[in-house]
């Protein structure tokens, strides 16, 4: 081995400048491991220095130009190379989100697909009563005619200039002593890694190893499932070569319903009703989810104030995977009053015997007032607060005409 002129990333990985590559692949995986982001979030930087001085001593090309040259021979002879993900994958034997446990490698150790979600709108009814329907979906599914290989056996090829990585790493100078690692799309191989030669590649797929299939799926959605919730369809995603499909999720979307609102596993809703059936009892009918009708009374005498809430047990939403258990059904009651002179003064005072007797009027003693109610709009505002304004409009009107000599007169 040539001189060493510079030592500093032996030093970074902690090794002698004739380490081996099992001693610094060690050294690397111990400093790896203890200063990854994930474990270690403040040591970004580190992180960075120990992969860097991984890449470049672990490549032997590299290694040479910095044995001779330091950093210095790295930054005008660098070429392409591994990115930090080949780096990963050569220590691990997986990618760089593959180290600390990656949901992206199946269990037998294959890369994984991404997941395809797609929302589903249901109505409420269709989460009561439950529902099955057909989805129509498009995906890529592996080319028959060739069984994914994009040509002839043997066709395809690694491609050279990134030496099938699909990317192409430069590193350049930022600073004296401050580098930048920077990787791009190889356009040789538009970042596939491989290679075919036009006249051997697959006339179906025309050498892109997957073909667009149109996919039905069955879609059951059970009584009580909610908004929000997934079904997954298993490994039903994309095909792509070497890659284990990911899954179909299926998000549930609730529609706003006219009459009921949700809450968990009970209902909502809002009746109408007149001051007499408040006063006097009542009897109403409506339509539930399931299309039956239910038949709501209330006895004479009970009274139902404006507002107020009433609960029927047992006719609210079917429980997830146990439908025979039901939430509650909550009603409130907005009662309408009559309109003005809606009956006759005797009739009036008909009422009033049938009514609680008013509370004694108290004696006042001394002057007194007499005033009018009328009627109030809210979305108007009050009419003081109306004089207010014009007070205060006038106001600034005056103290802006006169502004210069009242400054003057503050500071004198």
């Amino acid at each position: 081995m040539a001189s060493v002129v510079d030592t500093k990333l032996y030093d970074i990985l902690g090794v002698p400048p004739g380490a081996s590559e099992n001693e610094l692949k060690k050294a690397y995986r111990k400093l790896a491991k203890e200063y990854h982001p994930d474990k270690n979030p403040n040591a970004g930087d580190k992180f960075k220095e120990i992969s860097f001085a991984y890449e470049v001593l672990s490549n032997p090309e590299k290694r040479e130009l910095y044995d001779r040259y330091g950093e210095q021979g790295l930054r005008e002879g660098s070429g392409g190379g591994g990115g930090m993900d080949d780096i990963f994958s050569h220590i691990f034997g997986g990618g760089l989100f593959g180290f600390m446990g990656n949901q992206s490698r199946s269990r037998n150790g294959r890369r994984r697909g991404e997941d395809m979600m797609h929302p589903l709108k249901v109505s409420l009814e269709d989460l009561y009563n439950g529902k099955t329907t057909k989805l129509q979906l498009s995906k890529n599914v592996l080319c028959s005619a060739c069984n994914g290989q994009g040509g002839k056996t043997g066709a395809v090829q690694k491609c050279s200039a990134c030496r099938g990585h699909g990317v192409r790493t430069m590193i350049r100078q930022l600073a004296p002593g401050m580098v930048q690692q920077v990787q791009s799309v190889c356009s040789d191989c538009n970042g596939e890694g491989e290679v075919i030669n036009k006249k051997d590649r697959c006339k179906k797929c025309e050498g892109k190893k997957v073909i667009k299939e149109v996919k039905i799926l069955e879609v059951h959605v059970d009584k009580g499932m909610k908004h929000g919730q997934r079904i997954t369809f298993a490994g039903e995603a994309d095909q792509a070569p070497g890659v284990e499909p990911g899954d179909i999720v299926l998000l549930l979307q609730e529609k706003e319903h006219e009459v009921f609102q949700r809450d968990g596993n009970d209902l909502h809703m809002t009746y109408k009703i007149g001051l007499v059936e408040a006063l006097c009892g009542f009897q109403f009918t409506f339509k539930h989810l399931d299309a039956r009708q239910i038949v709501v009374k209330y006895p004479p005498g009970k009274v139902i104030e404006p507002g107020c809430v009433r609960v029927v047990r047992g006719e609210g939403m079917p429980q997830y995977r146990n439908p025979f258990e039901k939430g509650d059904l909550y009603i409130k009651f907005d009662v309408q009053f009559p309109e003005n002179n809606w009956v006759s003064p005797d009739k009036l005072s008909e009422l009033e015997d049938l009514l609680p007797s008013r509370p004694e009027v108290p004696n006042i003693i001394g002057y007194t007032e007499e005033v009018e109610l009328q009627e109030f709009d809210s979305t108007r505002g009050s009419g003081g607060g109306q004089r207010r304004e014009a007070y205060n409009d006038s106001f600034e009107e005056e103290s802006s005409s006169h502004h210069g000599p009242g400054v003057q007169c503050a500071h004198q």
